[in-house]
């Protein structure tokens, strides 16, 4: 793992979530509230809870065991698990999890591209025993 990636880690772990949640809000103004969010990099989860504007509900999001994968130059995304609180939210999620979806080659992102598929590689078995 380079010194950068090293870095990047600490930066997001020491992020507190109530920093993202008030940007995040800034951003999402009009549209939806974040009103809680937790992210560990190191155990590949991020859970995400929201309030649509509008809705009387909030919407729940558990993400496990993702990763960036580098195939050859090209660059792609896969969610092991995923759940909600929503049927709807849960039969979408069905769909794209356990398969590699494809990055597109976005040019302002190209040269991040490599840091973050590091940052966020797949964890193998060989390195969790170490």
């Amino acid at each position: 793992m380079s010194f950068k990636t090293s870095l990047i880690k600490m930066a997001i772990k020491w992020t507190p979530n109530m920093m993202v949640i008030w940007v995040a809000n800034i951003i999402l103004k009009g549209i939806a509230e974040l009103t809680d969010f937790n992210f560990d990099l190191e155990a590949r989860k991020a859970y995400v809870q929201i309030q649509l504007v509008g809705e009387s509900e909030t919407i729940e999001v558990w993400i496990e065991d993702f990763a960036i994968v580098n195939d050859e130059g090209s660059y792609q995304l896969i969610i092991q698990q995923a759940q909600s609180n929503r049927i709807w939210l849960n039969n979408l999620l069905s769909r794209i999890t356990g398969k590699a979806w494809g990055i597109p080659e976005i040019p302002q992102l190209t040269a991040h591209l490599e840091l973050i598929s590091e940052l966020f590689k797949a964890e193998s078995p060989e390195q969790e025993e170490n």
